[in-house]
C-alpha cells in the first residue's frame, strides 16, 4: 500500500491537512457563535461577565483562551480594595504572576470605568496586560483611557461587592475568596 505522500506528493497531503484544520476551525466558530461571557463561579453563585472583542480583541481572546484552559479555576481574588475594584487572575496569589503567554499590547477606548466594568491589570507599562484582571466596584472615571476595557459584569455585582477586602492602603487580601471555576459561554 502506497502512502498519500509517495502517491500525490507532500503538497497534497498538507493541502488536505490544511482543509481538514479550515473544516475543524469552522466548525468550532461555528459552535462559538454569539456574544462571549465569562462565568465565574465563587462562594455563593456567578458572576456572569459580558466580554467585549468590539473594545478590546485580543483581551478577550486572551481570557477565552485562559478560561478554557482552566487557568483561572481556584485562583483567589488577592487584592480587594473597598469601594474601588477587586483583582484576581495571578496563579501565585501575589499579583506578581502571569500566564506564560507573552504580555498583550494595550487596547485603550473611550469606555469608562463606571462599576461593574471590568479591566485589564498590568504594570506601569501600558503593554502588560497578561492573565489578571479586576472588576471595578465603584466609578473609577481616573482610570478612563489608561486601563484596557475588556467586560462588563451583568448580573452578580453583589458576589462582587461581598468579596472579602484587603488592608488599606494596598488592598491585599489575607483570606482571599477565589474563583472556583471559569467557563466561557456563548450568547446570541
Amino acid at each position: 500500500m502506497t502512502s498519500l505522500a509517495s502517491r500525490f506528493g507532500r503538497r497534497a497531503v498538507l493541502v488536505s491537512a490544511f482543509a481538514m484544520m479550515a473544516l475543524g476551525s469552522a466548525g468550532l466558530a461555528q459552535a462559538q457563535q454569539g456574544n462571549p461571557h465569562l462565568l465565574i463561579a465563587v462562594e455563593g453563585g456567578t458572576i456572569d461577565i459580558a466580554l467585549r472583542p468590539d473594545l478590546a480583541p485580543q483581551h478577550v481572546e486572551r481570557i477565552v483562551t485562559l478560561a478554557g484552559q482552566g487557568f483561572y479555576d481556584g485562583v483567589v481574588f488577592h487584592r480587594v480594595i473597598a469601594d474601588f475594584m477587586a483583582q484576581t487572575g495571578d496563579p501565585t496569589g501575589t499579583g506578581a504572576g502571569g500566564s506564560e503567554l507573552p504580555d498583550l499590547p494595550a487596547e485603550f477606548s473611550s469606555e469608562p470605568f463606571v462599576r461593574g466594568v471590568v479591566g485589564a491589570a498590568r504594570t506601569n507599562d501600558p503593554n502588560s496586560a497578561n492573565s489578571q484582571f479586576f472588576i471595578v466596584t465603584a466609578d473609577s472615571r481616573h482610570l478612563d483611557g489608561a486601563y484596557t476595557v475588556f467586560g462588563t459584569v451583568v448580573s452578580g455585582m453583589e458576589l462582587v461587592d461581598g468579596l472579602e477586602k484587603g488592608a488599606p492602603p494596598s488592598g491585599m487580601v489575607a483570606n482571599p475568596d477565589r474563583m472556583i471555576s471559569a467557563r466561557i459561554e456563548y450568547r446570541n
